[in-house]
């Protein structure tokens, strides 16, 4: 009643709207053309809308011509950014569940090696049973070389039952060496997977890191390398030739400095980096330099809340003057400032055991 005199008719925008965070892409169009549609016959065709005294309540035909317009702009706007948000979101829900899994799926396999070492402890008690007996039974048979055979082939798998196992122990041991590493090797190692893409890293020790002999050795936590190979991820993408890796540490922290010599963060969002969405650069000279990445600020945003949970602390600004140790101009600069007992493998919160002195031969 009253077409687009009614004002109600606004509540069109109500169904596009939804649809575009929950239905399928063709649904969402097929939905806004059937709304635009609608809003095109209320226009036209419409019982008039009669007021209480028996009047017709008619705007005149220029005003509904603006509210037909406004309708049409406001399902084609609202419904594409109501689109957007949502493909954002679960993009962004997407990555931190790939980001779980990768962390969960090396948990699982770290405790896999454990059961392993115990299930072969265990298991080589009653092989060695079975063994003695079968031994026993093959030499009082030897007047019955049918039941001799037999108690040979008992005696023979459970040697080689005693050989799989004693490989599974091996490789299920826990080597406490493989849970900790030097400050620098570990950052080496969450850069190894980015050397390779034209762009040279530099490791330096900062002022204050004293000599490299004296490094601490950290724990080698999953979420602390791969939140610092993001890091050193996005660095690559917008450094022009080099990037920079300094360390430093004292008594009560352990901090890591990510220059690149790029042309820094822009000013205007220093505060809202590492937030989900938030990318670095405009969409246009990030996709330019950037081709194989989408460039949503997830990788930022992965990064900060991987390291936050390890007990690190994060600050982004744009460098100064010139690099470590050199006269070029740097841009962006991450540093990630960790209290020593979070991270410290031998004197921290969490210290490793040292284990025993194993012989080599």
């Amino acid at each position: 009643t009253g077409g687009l005199h009614n004002p109600f008719s606004l509540l069109l925008l109500g169904p596009v709207t939804i649809s575009a965070t929950a239905l399928s892409l063709r649904s969402t169009i097929v939905l806004c053309g059937t709304a635009i549609g609608l809003a095109t016959g209320l226009a036209l065709f419409h019982l008039p809308l009669i007021t209480q005294n028996g009047g017709r309540l008619e705007l005149p035909g220029i005003f509904i011509f603006g509210i037909w317009i406004a309708l049409v702009i406001a399902i084609v706007f609202s419904t594409a950014y109501s689109r957007r948000v949502t493909t954002e979101i679960h993009s962004m829900a997407d990555a931190l569940a790939a980001t779980q899994m990768a962390l969960a799926r090396e948990q699982k396999l770290t405790d896999l090696g454990g059961v392993v070492a115990a299930a072969a402890h265990e298991l080589g008690t009653p092989l060695a049973t079975i063994k003695l007996a079968s031994s026993e039974l093959w030499n009082e048979l030897q007047d019955q070389p049918d039941l001799a055979e037999d108690a040979a082939l008992i005696r023979d798998q459970a040697d080689r039952c005693r050989d799989i196992l004693r490989d599974m122990g091996r490789a299920g041991k826990d080597d406490l060496h493989l849970r900790q590493a030097p400050l620098m090797m570990v950052l080496e190692e969450a850069a190894e997977p980015h050397r390779m893409r034209g762009k040279t890293f530099t490791f330096t020790l900062g002022p204050d890191a004293g000599d490299a002999a004296d490094q601490p050795a950290i724990l080698r936590r999953p979420e602390v390398i791969h939140g610092l190979r993001n890091l050193m991820q996005n660095a690559v993408d917008f450094a022009a030739t080099t990037v920079w890796v300094e360390a430093n540490w004292s008594d009560t922290v352990i901090s890591v400095r990510i220059f690149d010599d790029g042309t820094g963060f822009p000013p205007h969002i220093l505060g809202r980096i590492g937030d989900p969405f938030m990318r670095r650069r405009p969409s246009d000279r990030s996709n330019a330099r950037r081709p194989e990445y989408e460039g949503m600020g997830l990788g930022l945003f992965i990064a900060k809340t991987l390291l936050e949970r390890s007990g690190a602390e994060l600050r982004f600004a744009n460098g100064p003057d010139s690099a470590p140790k050199t006269d070029t101009p740097v841009g962006a600069v991450v540093k990630v400032t960790w209290p020593r007992e979070k991270l410290d493998a031998h004197h921290g919160e969490t210290p490793l055991p040292t284990g025993e002195n194993t012989r080599f031969t």
